[in-house]
């Protein structure tokens, strides 16, 4: 038996797109535990929901993250919406959704990507990525943003999408759908990756409910919870929404479902072209929420379930903004799927959990 030795994991490191922190204790090349640090890039926005009025702070919950940046601005928004008995147009409900589903798509897309190269796959991580361009594209087009759109508002969402705009979308993503199935497959199939992720980073079904993990790294352990579910919103006129499942809870098992999710966002956007109804994009709010007054949201983000809450005043600054990300609660999952594991695998598997530090670092 060797002796156990702690190694510091980032916050730099070549494979983490973001500065996580991790203490990795270690025998043998085998760590036995892994002790995250929080805190190393704190940004106290939550904070500052007491200097900006609730009109202003959406473009501060929308700058939480670069990536989820869309669903945190609608988050938000229903949430202050709850809070003041606001009922927005459905025109609204769909274009939200049809917003948030390419959010969803350009963000699994950049996480492909990214596994790709941690595995040295250099040409599918730039093909990937030259698909997520795609998807940009039409945000700019439709909101006039690639990263931060500052398109919804407490009330609807200030932009509209006309005929013309729909009918491009889904020519563009119909070549999207095409090319990232060869890609998906050229990254599941091959045998080098299943090598490195096929019962890699395991988390049982049992530890995943009781770590209450969230998201596509809950759902590759059979966790059959997704937000959509619940039918909130534009996700009420779905047709059929079931979750995508595995039950394997590997590395591979995570790579799979993230894949296809993919292709399942982009059915959902062309269902909410098809159905989306005419009519007005946006209601006026006007007043203050109610002192004591507290309404809380769930909204499915890509890495997973993201909680919201908010207390008003009577004044337009609210007394209390509260987001409970994703990632902050997959972090004792993570640490559970690296325990056991071998050091060199360290990498990859926090790739597949997929985290995101501009979220949990608030």
């Amino acid at each position: 038996m060797g002796k156990a030795t702690v190694i510091p994991f980032g916050p730099q490191h070549p494979v983490l797109p973001e500065p996580l922190h991790l203490d990795l204790v270690v025998e043998d090349e085998k760590v036995l535990e892994a002790i995250p640090q929080i805190g190393f890039v704190h940004r106290g926005l939550e904070k500052l929901v007491e200097t900006r009025d609730y009109n202003q702070f959406i473009f501060i919950a929308e700058r939480i993250c670069g990536i989820c940046a869309f669903g945190h601005s609608m988050g938000y928004a229903e949430t202050v919406e709850s809070l003041m008995g606001v009922e927005i147009p459905k025109r609204a409900e769909y274009l939200r959704v049809i917003w948030h589903e390419l959010s969803r798509v350009h963000s699994h897309i950049l996480w492909l990507g990214l596994a790709a190269d941690a595995f040295g796959f250099e040409s599918l991580f730039m093909h990937c990525w030259r698909l997520r361009e795609r998807v940009l594209d039409i945000f700019e087009k439709t909101t006039g943003g690639r990263v931060i759109f500052s398109v919804v508002k407490v009330g609807g969402v200030v932009r509209d999408i006309d005929a013309v705009q729909f009918a491009e979308i889904k020519r563009v993503l119909e070549g999207i759908k095409d090319d990232y199935r060869q890609i998906m497959n050229a990254f599941l199939k091959d045998s080098s990756v299943k090598n490195r992720t096929v019962g890699v980073g395991h988390v049982s079904h049992e530890d995943a409910l009781a770590l209450s993990m969230v998201g596509p790294f809950a759902r590759a352990s059979s966790v059959n919870y997704d937000v959509r579910m619940l039918g909130r919103g534009g996700y009420a006129e779905l047709a059929d929404f079931r979750p995508i499942l595995d039950d394997q809870g590997d590395c591979y098992a995570r790579c799979k479902v993230r894949a296809l999710e993919v292709l399942q966002s982009i059915d959902i956007i062309e269902e909410m072209i098809s159905r989306i109804p005419e009519g007005d994009i946006s209601v006026s709010v006007k007043g203050s929420p109610v002192a004591g007054s507290e309404a809380s949201n769930v909204v499915e983000q890509p890495r997973g379930e993201c909680y919201y809450y908010a207390r008003g005043n009577g004044t337009k600054n609210l007394e209390r903004m509260r987001m409970r990300t994703p990632t902050s609660q997959n972090l004792a999952g993570m640490t559970a799927a690296l325990k056991g594991c071998d050091l060199a695998d360290v990498n990859n598997i926090i790739l597949t959990i997929d985290p995101c530090i501009s979220c949990t670092e608030r």
